[in-house]
């Protein structure tokens, strides 16, 4: 019966992780046909499609999934989709941004109300919390680019802002407009980065306890189940203690 148990529950874990992976492509995808449809199909040529691509390829999408997802613009049957931002608080008073891409701004704008009422949360209107991040370029390399210092190096020479590295790889930071010229600089010195895209970096943050944690946690992941919303951004602070309890749990 150990057994047993300890198989279904890799089942089930695994079951969950393809589910999520599954919802993660299906996002993604979205994203480059959009692209692809407001611009030139040939990802060298539309720096929106090549980023959403680079996206893709660094979540291990298949090839012949972004190839169709690019046809689907091209053929002239994709969806008219909309960019729309969320904004509120959830538990605790955390600020949260939604980014969502749908064709039904009615039925989004529902979900997403929803949901921050029945975990806790508010939903603002447009602006009530985006002054409190910046909304920033980010590029993504791995530790085997070079070390701290080369990367440091490239990165200024480069126009980037700021550097953050660690054991699992480089984060550089650039302003939101220059995400393409930032990108294409380093990859003639450091190759072809893991992923290069646009995100709110919080101002301030807002620190909370184990309880108020898991009760935001809920509130992210709920949002992200639904497959009109493309990220998910708090200025959430939380002790290591605190989220490795959550993870353990």
């Amino acid at each position: 019966m150990a057994g047993h148990s300890k198989w279904a529950n890799i089942q089930h874990r695994k079951g969950k992780q393809d589910a999520i992976r599954s919802r993660l492509f299906s996002k993604l995808s979205r994203e480059i046909t959009v692209a692809a449809k407001l611009g030139d199909p040939d990802p060298d040529k539309n720096p929106r499609l090549r980023l959403a691509v680079k996206e893709a390829k660094a979540n291990s999408m298949p090839k012949d999934v972004i190839d169709r997802a690019i046809k689907k613009a091209m053929g002239g049957d994709a969806e008219a989709y909309e960019n729309i931002r969320y904004e509120g608080y959830g538990p605790g008073g955390v600020a949260v941004i939604v980014e969502a891409l749908t064709d039904n701004r009615n039925r989004t704008a529902s979900n997403v109300r929803s949901t921050f009422g029945k975990n806790g949360g508010n939903l603002g209107e447009t602006n009530s919390v985006a002054f409190q991040f910046e909304r920033k370029g980010e590029i993504r390399y791995p530790a085997s680019a070079g070390d701290a210092d080369t990367v440091m190096m490239a990165a200024l020479e480069a126009g980037a802002e700021d550097v953050e590295s660690d054991a699992e790889g480089h984060w550089i930071t650039c302003a939101e407009d220059e995400l393409g010229t930032v990108s294409a600089a380093l990859e003639a010195t450091l190759g072809e980065s893991e992923s290069a895209r646009f995100v709110w970096r919080p101002k301030v943050t807002t620190p909370v306890d184990a309880e108020t944690y898991e009760r935001v946690m809920r509130l992210i992941e709920t949002l992200e189940d639904d497959d009109d919303v493309q990220s998910v951004t708090t200025n959430l602070e939380a002790s290591e203690e605190v989220m490795r309890a959550y993870a353990d749990s």
